[in-house]
């Protein structure tokens, strides 16, 4: 079983990056998040899925995104592909609080996901936590939801929370706008 590997960066490709490791190349499948912090060198969590027909690597810059990734394709109806997906929308500490406050419209915004999958999945996560992330920033989904409504692209909302501790949607919003406006 691959726990981890790390080499430099071979290639990126737009959803998976090739890592040579001593001269042998991982394709390694990825979150819009992991994605976005690659450097050349790198150190990534891996989750192995070996099915009938495929055997397939899914990494991780960040244990809480692995564990939160883990944790979403043990639910039924989620597969690699939404769980990733749901990775690629979400930081660990933002779908905590999704989770927490039972917000199905923030996790219908996740390709692939509609009504009844955002319900059942918020009703088996239960109390999701991340170990150490709660989900004490419950205005984030908020504010991502107000500041897409206002134009901005999803990926660059995400970044300007990416480890923002506030404690109300209008703080974030605040906060948010200035980081965009330095884009």
């Amino acid at each position: 079983m691959i726990a981890a590997l790390r080499g430099k960066i071979f290639k990126k490709k737009l959803n998976s990056v090739l890592i040579d490791v001593n001269n042998v190349i991982y394709e390694i499948r990825v979150s819009v998040n992991t994605y976005s912090e690659l450097k050349d060198n790198v150190f990534i969590y891996i989750t192995e899925i070996i099915r009938e027909d495929s055997y397939t690597l899914y990494g991780f810059v960040n244990e809480f995104e692995k564990k939160m990734f883990d944790t979403l394709i043990k639910i039924n109806g989620v597969g690699p592909k939404v769980a990733l997906a749901i990775c690629s929308t979400f930081t660990p500490q933002t779908f905590a609080s999704i989770v927490q406050t039972k917000n199905i419209s923030a996790l219908k915004q996740v390709p692939g996901i509609g009504p009844k999958s955002a319900s059942r999945i918020l009703v088996e996560l239960g109390e999701f936590s991340v170990g150490e992330i709660s989900a004490e920033d419950s205005a984030i989904p908020d504010a991502i939801t107000a500041l897409e409504n206002l134009g901005f692209k999803k990926d660059a909302i995400i970044k300007a929370l990416k480890d923002v501790k506030v404690t109300s949607t209008e703080e974030a919003v605040k906060l948010a706008l200035k980081k965009l406006a330095s884009f």
